[in-house]
């Protein structure tokens, strides 16, 4: 009786763990195409062809090419937003904008096409990301800035318009997916490598720490 428990048991992980390789394949996939053709250009065809499964089982995990999408957009906010969320009123800025910066270009280096996808919508009007930003992304906005009006509060650092700052946060690390190409061509190379991201960390971390007026700790 023991042993059956057991089979089943490590069946079920099994199946969890396909279940969850499959999923990673598949939106690693769709990034790369819905970045290349455009929401429109794209279909579920070509999408399994890419993963490498059967049209039938994309659909399984996602039921349409716009479930999909989507699903491709929220993974990075998700992203974006529990990097927001890592900073809090309490943390000081002299160490929670620098890693903040970090990842998001890091993100950048991680997920491209991602960062495109968003953009492409952004410009396109944002028909299938307008509620997540109305809503989630809104919230975390807002509650961002709060820590930034804190920090300013406790006078760790100058007078700022929070929201633009995060803005311009946003816009600099972002630069280095939704601009890579135009970068690596002006810097005569065929694309970015680790020691750019390290060099745009570096001086993003340097000029908002210094424009913020950020005191040391």
């Amino acid at each position: 009786m023991k042993k059956v428990i057991k089979k089943s048991i490590k069946s079920r992980g099994s199946l969890a763990d396909i279940r969850k390789d499959n999923l990673y394949q598949i939106l690693t996939s769709a990034e790369q195409v819905f970045a290349e053709r455009g929401y429109r250009g794209t279909t579920v065809a070509a999408i399994a062809e890419a993963v490498g499964l059967p049209k039938a089982n994309i659909l399984y995990y996602f039921k349409t090419k716009e479930g999909l999408y989507k699903a491709v957009i929220n993974q990075l906010l998700t992203l974006w937003m529990n990097h927001m969320n890592e900073m809090s009123a309490d943390s000081h800025p002299n160490e929670a904008l620098p890693r903040y910066i970090a990842n998001k270009i890091r993100q950048s280096k991680e997920h491209p096409n991602a960062s495109r996808i968003f953009a492409a919508e952004v410009l396109h009007g944002a028909h299938y990301l307008r509620d997540s930003l109305q809503e989630e992304l809104k919230d975390q906005f807002d509650q961002t800035c709060q820590v930034f009006d804190a920090w300013v509060e406790k006078e760790w650092m100058d007078p700022i318009n929070s929201e633009h700052l995060l803005f311009m946060l946003w816009s600099t690390t972002q630069a280095y997916a939704d601009h890579g190409l135009q970068i690596s061509i002006l810097m005569g190379k065929e694309h970015l490598d680790e020691d750019d991201f390290e060099k745009g960390i570096k001086l993003l971390t340097q000029v908002t720490l210094k424009g913020c007026g950020i005191k040391p700790l």
